[in-house]
């Protein structure tokens, strides 16, 4: 049943504040040194803040990061990592080379202390124009002529690392999100239809991928219950069984989704794949606020603590044969908002990014983290970072993307941003800290070009935090002192 307008600022009007913030993260501040609205009158410049004061001292994470003499990865003290895949250098158990262009990805337990980890590759177009494209291992081609895929890269305690390919021809394997029942869904974030770019099949959907069962993973099989569009990342309600989706696009921009399973319907191994095209709702997400008045776009939100209450609506034509799916709507119909990003499920709700906002929307910003609550219905803004003047110094954050839930307390970012590159933590009180830089630099020294941050996820154990270079496509396990971020921080 939909959550009335009326029902919702009833609602606000009785809780005075809204509804009260939960999950792993309070505030962050807009400055672009992303500091908590209550720190900020005594602490000016985070990335300073936390270079002065070190490890063990005021602030939270674990000091200044030192930088790297390979030229990788600069970490804090007491912190190292190991690379586990690297692109055009280490091999799949096949002979042929790593695939390029990390992204997103997910840990998974295996047998007698194995980390099973499946990676995306976003690589879109025609396999020929793409140097170290997904192999076609037979029995898991989707489409001969796209580059895509996910590759699986096992570890073991001792220290042995094998790879070996999930699924081969899809394209742009951008996001995609873990299940309850140990899978990986990966997005497609592309449009592309059979004839278009060199395809010789439609794409923009989800996949299933099984890193415990290579057999279930033969002939693979498109989801086009949760519809044809430029996936990003998707996570499921284990509690009602609802799938949440995010649309990276624009022009006009994208849209959050949510898919509402038949009656009757189970979710388990496989199961999605058998599910019928048209299986299911596929909705929309339309936002209000505590007035009742509708929200056009997520950018009209300039403080934290911004709750919306959210109805669905349902899509018309979910595999959009001759209009996309964000266009079917009137933008009086659904909240839309530009670079939906990463999501991951975790405090009883869905924490959603999004990267970024320019002329495309309403108001600017250089990201935005969403929380929504499925038993209030509500979508709450938790992390606002204000537009960074200047990207190319160090010390501020702009475009978080990939999200994870740290075990330790709050959330892991991985930045794509433009200039330096960063994966940083939020803590509960909703304070920034630094976790990695990405130091290698593609371009040069006048003009340096360093790749984004992607693929963030904890090992079960919690010990190891997995993190991916997407440009040229480097995956490291990064190990060292982690621990439970002060609730005063």
């Amino acid at each position: 049943m939909p959550l009335t307008r009326r029902e919702f600022t009833r609602q606000s009007a009785f809780t005075g504040a809204g509804v009260a913030l939960t999950g792993a993260v309070g505030s962050l501040a807009t400055a672009p040194g992303a500091l908590a609205a209550e720190d900020s009158a005594d602490i000016a410049g985070q990335g300073l803040e936390q270079g002065e004061h070190g490890h063990g001292s005021h602030g939270p994470g674990y000091g200044p990061l030192i930088p790297d003499p390979e030229g990788l990865l600069a970490l804090p003290a007491g912190f190292s990592y190991r690379v586990l895949a690297h692109a055009g250098v280490t091999k799949l158990e096949s002979g042929e080379f790593t695939p390029s262009k990390h992204d997103g990805a997910a840990a998974f337990e295996g047998p007698r202390g194995v980390t099973l980890l499946v990676v995306n590759h976003e690589l879109k177009g025609a396999r020929t124009k793409v140097k170290h494209p997904v192999p076609l291992t037979e029995g898991l081609v989707y489409d001969p002529a796209a580059a895509g895929g996910c590759t699986v890269v096992e570890t073991h305690r001792s220290g042995e690392v094998a790879q070996w390919v999930g699924i081969a021809g899809t394209s742009q394997n951008c996001a995609g999100g873990s299940t309850p029942w140990g899978t990986w869904l990966t997005c497609e974030e592309t449009e592309d239809r059979a004839g278009q770019n060199g395809m010789t099949k439609d794409h923009g959907y989800v996949f299933e991928v099984d890193p415990c069962d290579r057999r279930a993973n033969r002939e693979p099989r498109p989801i086009k219950a949760l519809g044809r569009y430029a996936h990003e990342a998707v996570v499921v309600d284990p509690k009602r069984a609802h799938l949440y989706l995010t649309e990276d696009a624009d022009t006009p921009n994208g849209l959050l989704y949510r898919w509402v399973p038949p009656h009757g319907f189970k979710h388990g191994r496989g199961h999605l794949r058998h599910l019928a095209d048209d299986a299911g709702v596929l909705q929309a997400a339309k936002c209000y606020d505590s007035g009742g008045r509708f929200v056009d776009d997520l950018s009209r939100a300039t403080k934290i603590g911004t709750v919306y209450g959210v109805d669905w609506v349902d899509v018309p034509d979910r595999d959009g044969r001759t209009v996309p799916v964000r266009k079917q709507f009137a933008d009086k119909d659904i909240t839309r908002a530009r670079k939906l990003e990463g999501m991951w499920w975790g405090d009883g709700g869905v924490y959603i990014v999004s990267s970024y906002a320019r002329d495309e929307s309403p108001l600017h910003h250089d990201g935005q983290v969403w929380f929504y609550d499925p038993k209030r219905r509500t979508l709450t803004l938790k992390v606002l970072l204000g537009v960074n003047p200047d990207p190319s110094k160090d010390g501020a954050y702009d475009g978080p993307d990939n999200i994870t839930v740290s075990p330790y307390g709050g959330l892991v970012i991985a930045e794509d941003g433009a200039g330096v590159q960063h994966l940083f933590g939020a803590t509960e009180r909703g304070r920034t800290y630094p976790i990695a830089r990405n130091e290698l630099n593609l371009g040069s020294a006048e003009d340096p070009d360093f790749s984004e941050f992607a693929g963030i996820v904890f090992s079960p154990d919690g010990r190891t935090l997995y993190a991916s270079i997407q440009t040229p496509g480097i995956m490291f396990a990064i190990t060292g002192p982690w621990k439970r971020q002060s609730h005063r921080d």
